[in-house]
Formats: structure tokens, C-alpha cells, sequence
């Protein structure tokens, strides 16, 4: 029977191991195999993308947009 657990996870990253405590698995009680919670997985290969944080979107310059010629006010008659 497989069972959520709570441990922590090991990863190398290029030559650096990093570990997470609490990380979500499902856990067989029998014979201990572990297999991670998926979501869990892509969330945090996510985090330790070398491009986390940054604009993935490519953004245009805005265009000026030429300013309006508007006729001058003029006041309304009370009569």
C-alpha cells in the first residue's frame, strides 16, 4: 500500500547536491519504495531552472501614439 509521506529529497544540481525537507512521496509500506508526487517534481524543477524568475514573454516597444488636435473650448451661451 502506497502512502503519502513527508521527506526529504535529494538532487544534484550540475555538482552541488541540494535537499528538500518535507517534500511530498508516496511510500510503500512493504517494501519502502518511493516514488515523488508529480506536481511536487515540476514545481520545484521549476524553482531550480537557471531562468527562474525571469520574463519569459518577449515585450515590443510600446508605439507612440501621435497626440490629438482638439478644437479650444469654447464658452456656451446663456441665453
Amino acid at each position: 500500500m502506497m502512502r503519502l509521506q513527508f521527506i526529504t529529497y535529494f538532487t544534484w544540481l550540475d555538482e552541488e547536491l541540494v535537499t528538500v525537507p518535507n517534500f511530498p512521496a508516496w511510500v510503500c509500506d512493504v517494501c519502502g519504495k518511493r516514488e515523488y508526487d508529480e506536481r511536487a517534481v515540476n514545481w520545484l524543477t521549476t524553482l531550480l531552472s537557471p531562468n527562474a524568475g525571469q520574463t519569459t514573454i518577449q515585450r515590443r516597444p510600446r508605439r507612440r501614439v501621435p497626440p490629438v488636435k482638439r478644437e479650444p473650448n469654447r464658452p456656451r451661451s446663456t441665453e
